[in-house]
């Protein structure tokens, strides 16, 4: 179970400076009733939801430690790494960006922005867009070079989309703002309801056939067209439920995973499930709750739930392949499958790979013992994560 503090630090309210005092309240009771619901240290209760322990296995895949960058501390934040042209790319909380070759883990240029950062990476390997505190989003060319700046109406938590000369960016306020990937003039901008309790968990942006699909809290996925922020479609995939706001939080998790024919997200105290690409119609729906995301490859859905339950869905119908329950309460990042298993770091920054055939565990890696909370990425031979006291490591399966 994720601790109270923990969990009032992931929820935010957006409603202007005259609701301050509201939205402390919020925050307030949101820690209280998790900690009514289990986590009470102060009343030196035992932990009813204890993380799993590590089970013992005999390992079935030679895994190593390729190589190991450390990039800056992700302080209160989520900084997911990206891959493109050939390298990984990161950034911390501190303001440091770096690319990193993928293949030999050299550092190929390190910058530090003149603000805390708060989002980042993300990049077409042309243009690498971080966003800093109160909204200040600075891009940067291949080489490292700082080519403009652009000013979001509120914070940003979430990395930026780049793709098909635009930079695709969401901030608090639940705006959408598109922006031209060379010179940062604004080029469009859509303005999305707020619920009045959000997880600050961060959904994510993909963008793929001239569309932009946007993961929203209220468990809404849109598609919006790339070309002027219309919408092509909508659909559902959390049902806010509950008679308090807290129950009714149901925010689509993560960044969707874009395939050729559909695309699949998840929501917190939602569903999972699979959609058209071209119209949204569904492709399969199930009850899921989850607050790290989903990722897809040709065949399969993997997803983590809330309660560390690592899931393979079948990607066309929606039926379970197989469960791993052995990583309970051991706070998961989103699976991710690599060339011979299924990938997934925990709170105590070990990286656990299960068998793509029956989910069982076939390897486990540490790292510097800090989470790993961010998605992780397949990055040529390697699959990188990035662990929030900002090492990030690439791990190559033999």
């Amino acid at each position: 179970m994720r601790s109270a503090t923990a969990f009032a630090a992931k929820a935010t309210s957006f409603a202007g400076s005259r609701n301050a005092g509201k939205l402390v309240l919020k925050l307030a009771a949101v820690a209280a009733l998790v900690s009514l619901s289990g986590c009470a240290w102060f009343s030196g209760k035992k932990d009813p939801n204890p993380p799993a322990p590590l089970v013992e296995f005999a390992q079935k895949l030679r895994v190593k430690t390729a190589w190991n960058v450390s990039v800056g501390k992700a302080g209160n934040f989520n900084f997911t790494p990206a891959y493109a042209a050939g390298s990984v790319f990161a950034a911390g909380a501190d303001g440091s960006l770096v690319r990193i070759n993928a293949q030999t883990g050299q550092t190929v240029w390190r910058v530090r922005n003149e603000i805390p950062l708060t989002a980042g990476v993300g990049t077409d390997g042309s243009t690498v867009v971080v966003v800093g505190e109160k909204g200040m989003i600075q891009a940067y060319d291949g080489a490292g070079k700082p080519t403009w700046k652009a000013q979001a109406s509120s914070e940003v938590l979430s990395a930026p989309a780049v793709g098909e000369g635009l930079v695709v960016v969401r901030s608090i306020d639940n705006r959408v703002t598109a922006y031209d990937a060379d010179s940062g003039a604004r080029r469009w901008m859509v303005q999305r309801n707020v619920p009045s309790l959000t997880l600050r968990n961060a959904p994510g942006i993909v963008i793929g056939s001239q569309t932009a699909f946007v993961a929203l809290p209220g468990g809404r996925l849109s598609a919006l067209a790339l070309n002027n922020g219309g919408p092509r479609w909508e659909v559902p995939v959390g049902d806010p439920r509950g008679t308090t706001e807290l129950e009714r939080i149901s925010d689509v998790s993560g960044v969707p995973a874009l395939g050729s024919r559909d695309i699949c997200a998840v929501a917190y105290q939602g569903r999972i499930g699979c959609f058209d690409l071209l119209n949204g119609n569904v492709r399969w729906i199930k009850d899921f709750s989850s607050d790290v995301g989903v990722t897809l490859d040709d065949s399969n859905v993997y997803a983590a739930d809330i309660g560390g339950v690592v899931t393979e869905f079948a990607r066309d119908t929606g039926a379970v392949v197989w469960r791993n329950e052995r990583l309970k309460n051991r706070q998961l990042s989103s699976p991710i499958a690599t060339s011979r298993a299924v990938a997934v770091g925990d709170f105590e920054g070990y990286i656990h790979f299960l068998s793509r055939e029956d989910g069982t565990f076939v390897a486990r890696v540490s790292s510097d013992g800090s989470p790993i909370q961010a998605p992780p990425v397949n990055a040529g031979e390697t699959v990188v994560f990035q662990t929030r006291s900002g090492s990030v490591v690439a791990i190559a399966t033999e």
